[in-house]
């Protein structure tokens, strides 16, 4: 290996942050290397920071003005924050997708979906099978996860060993998927690791992680006890959950009827990659209304509060003809994800109000994460044995704790947020640049930078409330009188100003005072009647608007 050239690890989103998963690997002379990018995430809005975007997904501009030194995209798994803006980016990204068969589905219909041709989505086996490109070699490692066929890659490339794990668990028996299988990982690790970059996101957690398996006993038990019907809700993703939850559901003594196109498709992607050849019967929703409602369990979507989605429906009344109603029971198998409270906690007083009880995940004995938990991640430590390692997938203060973790075994480590730039190829790692990371929005049907204004610019107005004013001008002289709309600002009829005629007779006052060299211009005239719009409302109502001022001229 040339001493001039270097290993390099850089995520453009995910480091520091839940979701928006994107990373770059490069190797090469500084400023000079090749590229392969894994995962491409999105993350999701809030009304407070980005009201009415649909998606965040991370800038790929540094990347795409590198395009002739990426060779390939890698995806680990079929979750949104890891897949789910791949359609969207696949067209200023245009390099061959590698990734396992059921993520391959997934994929496949993403880019098919926004017009991409899906012929650029190859299916590996898992390791070890390999792919070269450029210096790189790149296998699919196996892991346990809350999705079918996750896997963790093994990176290699002149520098040494990289194994990227993805998002993980330590599960024996996972359900659906591969089961954690330590002699794999023994012999990945046999000829040395040179980085370990790990998953962060349950380090907080002091006990071991629980194995799918153990939900089925307490979720059957729990559907037996059950006096009326029974409703259960997970991630549409978890297939395992889903097969666990449907076979409870069936050795309770119920008819099984999955609602919701999200559930739908992920059992026809995971039946696709031959993942669920034993999955319980399950039988139409029109078959369900001639089944005794104790008889009966709907498995649905919305686990997170999704308003279209089947549990708000049903808890706003009815779906599909279908109803809850007293005696009914509504199973969360899930954990509510930081910032979807509000939403489940909205469907869950909707079903207290119906009399309907409610079961979450409080007692353990209803939900397992998708995730290694500390002494998880301390027992792949000891397995890969890693000359460094670099934490990802979580906040700052989760990869503070990972970083801790790995110091316990003197393994050195950096935390390196988005942007950082991280040389891998020594005895430690070294964060030697830093390069600007962003966010691109999906707004409608039109991806927007974060800074384009877009967003900024509906939140002022959505705080401050926006004004219209109409005007019409001839010879540089007010036409008839002004129009102002007023939109998200209080009425203030029943005060002594109406505020619409308040802001019409102030603006003309204004006008029919100001200087011709004022009238005879634009811009003068918009900052002149902005200044009254403020004021005006600032004086009524309390607020300064965002205002727009519509100026037409007549000309001969």
């Amino acid at each position: 290996m040339s001493k001039s050239k270097r290993l390099i690890f850089l995520p453009l989103g995910g480091a520091g942050e839940i979701g928006m998963n994107m990373y770059l690997y490069g190797y090469g002379a500084p400023e000079k290397e090749r590229f392969i990018l894994v995962d491409v995430g999105v993350t999701f809005p809030s009304m407070d920071g980005t009201p009415g975007v649909d998606l965040i997904m991370p800038d790929t501009a540094f990347i795409e003005a590198r395009l002739d030194r990426l060779d390939g995209i890698f995806i680990t798994h079929a979750h949104e924050d890891h897949i789910g803006a791949l359609g969207h980016l696949y067209g200023r990204l245009g390099v061959p997708i590698f990734c396992r068969k059921f993520t391959g589905a997934v994929a496949r219909a993403k880019m098919e979906e926004h017009g991409q041709d899906i012929d650029r989505v190859e299916v590996m086996d898992a390791w070890p099978e390999q792919v070269t490109l450029g210096d790189f070699k790149v296998g699919f490692m196996p892991v346990s996860h809350s999705i079918p066929e996750a896997s963790g890659l093994v990176i290699d490339s002149p520098a040494g060993r990289v194994v990227h794990t993805g998002d993980f668990k330590l599960d024996p028996d996972p359900i659906v998927g591969e089961a954690y299988n330590p002699a794999l990982y023994h012999e990945i690790a046999k000829g040395g690791v040179q980085a370990l970059v790990c998953d962060s996101t349950n380090v907080f957690s002091p006990n071991a992680g629980k194995s799918e398996s153990g939900l089925g006993p307490h979720i059957t038990q729990m559907m037996k006890d059950a006096t009326g019907m029974v409703v259960a809700t997970t991630f549409a993703s978890n297939v395992a959950r889903l097969k666990t939850l449907a076979q409870a559901g069936v050795d309770s003594g119920r008819s099984v009827v999955v609602l919701g196109r999200a559930m739908k498709k992920m059992l026809g992607y995971a039946n696709f990659a031959g993942l669920i050849d034993d999955f319980p019967p399950t039988i139409d929703v029109e078959d369900a209304h001639d089944i005794p409602r104790e008889n009966l369990m709907l498995l649905v979507t919305g686990s997170q509060g999704e308003r279209r989605a089947a549990s708000a429906q049903l808890s706003n009344g009815k779906y599909l003809g279908l109803s809850l109603r007293e005696g009914d029971t509504f199973l969360f198998s899930s954990k509510t994800i930081p910032g979807n409270e509000v939403g489940v906690g909205r469907i869950v007083n909707a079903f207290s109000e119906m009399g309907v009880k409610v079961v979450d995940d409080q007692s353990g004995h209803y939900h397992v994460s998708g995730h290694a938990n500390r002494p998880d991640l301390a027992e792949i430590h000891g397995i890969f044995k890693p000359k460094m390692l670099i934490p990802m997938h979580g906040e700052h203060r989760h990869l503070r704790a990972h970083a801790d973790l790995a110091a316990e075994r003197q393994i050195p480590s950096v935390i390196a947020a988005n942007g950082a730039i991280v040389d891998l190829t020594g005895d430690l790692p070294q964060i030697v640049g830093n390069i600007e990371t962003g966010r691109i929005y999906l707004d409608g049907k039109q991806l927007i930078g974060a800074y384009d204004g877009v967003v900024l610019e509906r939140m002022r107005m959505a705080i401050r409330g926006a004004v219209v004013v109409s005007l019409l001008f001839e010879d540089n002289a007010l036409i008839g009188e002004s129009w102002a709309e007023v939109l998200g600002l209080p009425d203030t009829r029943a005060m002594e100003q109406d505020l619409q005629e308040a802001l019409e007779r102030s603006i003309d006052e204004e006008l029919l005072s100001a200087k011709k060299n004022t009238l005879s211009n634009d811009d003068e005239v918009e900052k002149l009647v902005s200044r009254t719009v403020s004021r005006v409302c600032k004086d009524l109502v309390g607020k300064k608007p965002v205002t727009k001022v519509l100026i037409n001229r007549l000309v001969d």
